[in-house]
């Protein structure tokens, strides 16, 4: 297995040089086998090849390879920011951050070679049918990214600045939606939510950008691994991938429950209208919201803002999943919830 030749590749594409060696080529000269392990489903989609150790069977490698223009666009961000992120070299939590290795084609267009990270991703054992019905089990879920969260924090700090969550949101929601004849209210509400943010101060640090579970890989109680960093910022709102997390885990806790049916594990959750899990978890009573709250307020406080925000965080979240998602339905369905949610009394 050729994996010294491989790693000594790191160095040049940390510099921003590319190999453009076929990716079939570069595969077959590491001895590895190849696995598709994944076509994403969204509209400028990317296949991940895992590289196998044929000893162990463990991943070795990952190849990030786009089918678009856009897709390319989004391969060559991570790439940037991986490659910024090792010549920084933040300290432990680095070892749970993807290496860039190469940069190589893959049909006519760029695509990335980066370390395979242990773990399995939460988002499997999130999927288990009564994981998020019982209250330890969550609850660990948030622990463990919280001190993830905390040490990738403090790590990669920077200086302080007002807490800003309108990053290019509101330009995008107006280009997005500009047949909406409710947009404007929407933007006013959520300007008015921007700009209590902003009299709290907090530091900058690296943001991954799309910190959901499924990008979250546990191991042993602990988080392994985050993958996925085409979002990500290397100075940037720390507040985002915060509420990022809170908001996505919230989102599906009524997935499988029938509409009008009590979700299990969740008195006063009823399956319903999209949406109706996260404006549980924001207005409503229980085990979940007081976690989700918690998880919230101790991550503002934490950054030096208040705890009081929480809510206005949650909910300018909403706003930035509905302007940034490459998804136009799923942003559309998160601009009703937002609309839905401030006409609920979105202050907090």
């Amino acid at each position: 297995m050729a994996v010294p030749a491989v790693a000594s590749a790191s160095t040049s594409a940390a510099r921003g040089a590319c190999s453009h060696t076929p990716v079939w080529d570069f595969i077959a000269a590491t001895g590895l086998r190849s696995l598709v392990s994944a076509t994403s489903k969204d509209p400028n989609a990317k296949f991940t090849i895992l590289l196998v150790s044929p000893e162990t069977g463990m991943p070795v490698l990952v190849v990030k390879a786009p089918t678009t223009p856009g897709a390319e666009r989004a391969v060559d961000a991570e790439a940037h920011v991986l490659a910024e992120i090792s010549s920084k070299r933040p300290g432990s939590i680095a070892k749970t951050i993807p290496r860039l290795i190469d940069v190589v084609s893959f049909e006519q267009r760029r695509a990335a070679v980066m370390t395979a990270l242990p773990g399995q991703p939460m988002s499997t054992a999130y999927a288990g049918r009564r994981h998020t019905r019982v209250t330890a089990r969550v609850e660990s879920d948030f622990a463990a990214v919280a001190a993830w969260l905390v040490e990738f924090q403090r790590e990669t700090v920077q200086g302080p600045a007002s807490l800003e969550m309108d990053t290019d949101v509101t330009a995008r929601l107006q280009a997005r939606f500009s047949g909406d004849a409710l947009l404007a209210g929407d933007l006013d509400q959520l300007a008015q939510i921007h700009e209590r943010l902003r009299a709290n101060e907090v530091p900058r640090t690296l943001v991954h950008g799309d910190f959901w579970f499924g990008n979250v890989l546990v191991s042993d109680g602990r988080v392994s691994g985050v993958v996925d960093w085409e979002a990500s910022a290397v100075c940037g709102e720390p507040v985002r991938d915060l509420v990022r997390f809170a908001n996505m885990y919230a989102l599906y806790l009524d997935r499988n429950t029938k509409p009008g049916r009590n979700v299990a594990g969740h008195p006063g959750l009823r399956a319903g209208h999209w949406g109706a899990a996260l404006e549980y978890a924001i207005f409503g009573t229980g085990w979940f919201p007081t976690l989700y709250r918690r998880f919230l307020e101790d991550g503002l406080i934490r950054l030096g803002a208040s705890p009081q925000s929480w809510r206005d965080a949650a909910l300018a979240g909403i706003a930035e999943v509905s302007a940034l998602t490459d998804h136009h339905e799923f942003g559309r369905l998160h601009l009703e919830l937002f609309r839905r949610l401030t006409a609920s009394g979105g202050k907090s």
